[in-house]
C-alpha cells in the first residue's frame, strides 16, 4: 500500500515563500506523474503542477511563474517550492500521480496566506 505524506504547510504573509514536500513509501515517481493538487474552502480539488517521470514539468497558470515542482529519488520525495505566494493560494495541498489514485491520497497540508 503506497503512502503519500505531506508536509511544510503554515501560515505565510502575502509574498512570502514556502516549500512543500511529499514523501512517498515507494518509488511510485519513478514510473507514475506525480502532481501536487489543492483544495480551497468551497472550491473543487484543482492539480496546479505536475512532473513526469522524464522530468518534464507543467503548471497551471494560476501558479505558472511562481512554483516550481522537482523530486529527489534517494528520498523518495517531491516537492513544491511556492514563491510570491497569494491569498488566494490558500488552501490544503495534497500530492497525488497524474491521474490520481483514490487510495493515494493523503492528509495534506495546509497553506494560509496572510494579505
Amino acid at each position: 500500500q503506497v503512502q503519500l505524506v505531506e508536509s511544510g504547510g503554515g501560515l505565510v504573509q502575502a509574498g512570502g515563500s514556502l516549500r512543500l514536500s511529499c514523501a512517498a513509501s515507494d518509488m511510485i515517481f519513478v514510473i507514475n506523474t506525480m502532481g501536487w493538487y489543492r483544495q480551497a474552502p468551497g472550491k473543487q480539488r484543482e492539480l496546479v503542477a505536475f512532473i513526469t517521470p522524464g522530468g518534464s514539468t507543467n503548471y497551471s497558470d494560476s501558479v505558472k511563474g511562481r512554483f516550481t515542482i522537482s523530486r529527489e529519488f534517494a528520498k523518495n520525495t517531491v516537492y513544491l517550492q511556492m514563491n510570491s505566494l497569494k491569498p488566494e493560494d490558500t488552501a490544503v495541498y495534497y500530492c497525488n500521480t497524474r491521474p490520481s489514485k483514490g487510495n493515494y491520497w493523503g492528509q495534506g497540508t495546509q497553506v494560509t496566506v496572510s494579505s
